[in-house]
């Protein structure tokens, strides 16, 4: 990367604006048919349900739905934002997405320090000894905390990167041998912005979050139009493919575990369905041990992971 000069320290996000554009497109979203009101013949102005409409689901005035669509979420109840929610369809993470927007946790004014994310030794042990098995765990900001060598087999050789490019939403969206690795590119990167959403709705004033949506927002379309959606996802489990440059196509299924001591940081294991080719191309890659992680077609040749620790 070029050599830029030192940004000031990035203005936390605006959580009345978050409040009021997640409420707005989550009502965009919705048709009176899906909520079971009836259809009137004047044509719409602009997409979905109208504040009148939401509010009569909700069971709330218009202007009080309306003051908190507008960012006014000042003392609203526990209860109202059930009904909202409700009323909106949300799932459950939008759901949490909508009450920490509303009703954040009170925390002093003053900013903290960013913390620093550490990896307990233990976890680290564990990590070693899942052989055959990708896993790595990742922190805030989907950042890329520590890893096994068969996750460096697979996706690449993070040790060769500096610890801050170690990010799995600055990979995606601005390195282009993530775009070959994942054969759904597009469902890959809409999911990475909805996890850094729901982050961002319980840590707003993380500097470190505001300067990577803004370089990304800065240097992806792709990024800025999906932040623009609003859309939240928890991370869970799933079937990722990946088209990798030496054993070709995996079919791996994923699993997110949360950790019980460290909210922001997750274990994350990828395996393949037994006797299937993919479970015969991780077991090659397991044979080239080191070798594999090196690899220059996914990220440039460099240190294997265990250098790093």
């Amino acid at each position: 990367m070029d050599d830029q000069p030192e940004a000031a320290v990035p203005e936390p996000l605006d959580r009345r604006a978050e409040l009021s554009e997640f409420l707005r497109t989550r009502r965009a979203k919705l048709q009176p048919q899906d909520v079971g009101l009836p259809e009137f013949g004047r044509a719409r102005r602009v997409p979905g349900l109208r504040r009148e409409e939401l509010a009569q689901l909700a069971g709330v005035s218009v202007a009080y739905y309306t003051r908190l669509e507008q960012g006014n979420g000042r003392n609203v109840s526990a209860e109202v934002l059930d009904a909202i929610a409700r009323a909106l369809r949300l799932t459950d993470a939008e759901h949490a997405h909508l009450i920490h927007l509303a009703r954040p946790a009170r925390h002093k004014k003053k900013r903290r320090p960013a913390k620093v994310q550490r990896v307990r030794t233990g976890l680290l042990y564990l990590l070693d000894s899942m052989d055959g098995i990708p896993a790595y765990v990742a922190g805030a900001r989907s950042d890329i905390l520590a890893w096994n060598p068969m996750a460096a087999a697979v996706f690449g050789d993070w040790a060769s990167l500096p610890a801050a490019e170690r990010n799995w939403a600055r990979l995606v969206f601005l390195s282009p041998a993530y775009r070959d690795l994942f054969l759904h590119w597009d469902s890959k990167a809409s999911d990475m912005v909805s996890y850094l959403r729901l982050y961002a709705g319980s840590h707003p004033d993380d500097p470190q979050l505001s300067a990577l949506v803004g370089e990304l927002s800065l240097k992806s379309e792709e990024f800025r139009r999906l932040w623009a959606t609003h859309n939240v996802k928890e991370k869970g489990h799933g079937i990722k493919l990946i088209r990798h440059p030496l054993v070709g196509d995996l079919t791996l299924s994923y699993e997110t575990l949360n950790l019980p001591d460290d909210e922001d940081q997750q274990l994350v294991t990828y395996h393949a369905e037994p006797g299937s080719e993919s479970v015969q191309a991780l077991r090659l890659l397991a044979s080239w041990g080191a070798d594999a992680g090196r690899t220059d077609v996914i990220s440039g040749a460099g240190r294997s992971p265990d250098d790093e620790r």
